[in-house]
């Protein structure tokens, strides 16, 4: 990964921001961006002093017209991206029945479809070098549906058929495409999550709470970047439940049914 340039969403807190640290004491290029303008910042200094070149390009994933603007600037100045990271992301706790369509709209834009442009917008450059990782991450509901978070999960089943898809597309190209499946990771995401009328959740999930901590889930995620995985599971325990539904569906509904948060 040296002088490899690297751009990473959602790199204000959380994994982005763990992965922006483990990738900058890397001699890496890091392309940071994130709608808090203030963490980017923060991060970009820890970068910075752990000796990796780092620049800050703070933008709302939720709307295409930053995102297109940012994009173009980025590969003007860098002309390309040998790995893009998709990993900013929003989520949800609220009952779809009860959710204002806007905010099941806003999730699948700022999970879905700015992955998706974002990507299509640096894979120019990767076909033409024959090179390049694209990264998405997806969740553990993206594997199955949860209480309180509809949009949430459709988003990241959305991931799945879309990347999985691009890997199968671009696997003789010398291109791969990692799915990431977090399990709980103890991250602010669900402080940040989005209630049934947009408003911020601000409550922080006790299981979450108690998940792996961001920095493994980063060390997890760059060594399967490095070894070109098509996909990783990542988590404690929770990450069982996939494989529990694959094989044992009537348990795993049994057992899904009882836990509601």
């Amino acid at each position: 990964m040296e002088n490899k340039k690297i751009w990473i969403t959602g790199a204000s807190s959380g994994i982005g921001k763990a992965l922006a640290i483990d990738y900058s004491k890397r001699n890496t290029v890091l392309i940071l961006s994130s709608i808090d303008s203030d963490g980017l910042e923060e991060v970009k200094k820890i970068c910075e002093s752990n000796g990796s070149e780092s620049h800050a390009y703070p933008f709302d994933l939720g709307d295409e017209v930053q995102l297109r603007k940012v994009a173009n600037e980025v590969l003007q100045k860098f002309e390309y991206v040998d790995v893009l990271i998709n990993n900013g992301g929003i989520s949800q706790r609220a009952y779809a029945f009860e959710t204002d369509f806007s905010v099941d709209r806003k999730i699948m834009e700022v999970n879905f479809f700015s992955a998706v442009l974002l990507t299509k917008m640096v894979l120019p450059k990767m076909i033409e070098r024959k090179k390049g990782n694209i990264v998405a991450l997806s969740s553990i509901n993206g594997k199955f549906g949860f209480f309180l978070r509809s949009a949430y999960s459709a988003s990241k089943h959305a991931i799945f058929g879309f990347f999985e898809t691009l890997h199968m597309e671009l696997k003789d190209k010398g291109i791969n495409v990692t799915v990431v499946v977090p399990g709980r990771i103890n991250t602010n995401i669900s402080s940040h999550a989005l209630k049934k009328d947009g408003k911020e959740y601000n409550k922080r999930d006790k299981a979450q709470a108690e998940g792996m901590s961001a920095e493994k889930c980063a060390k997890i995620i760059v060594k399967a970047i490095e070894k070109n995985k098509k996909e990783i599971l990542v988590g404690k325990n929770e990450i069982l439940m996939v494989h529990v539904k694959r094989l044992f569906p009537r348990i795993f509904n049994r057992i899904i049914t009882k836990i509601k948060h």
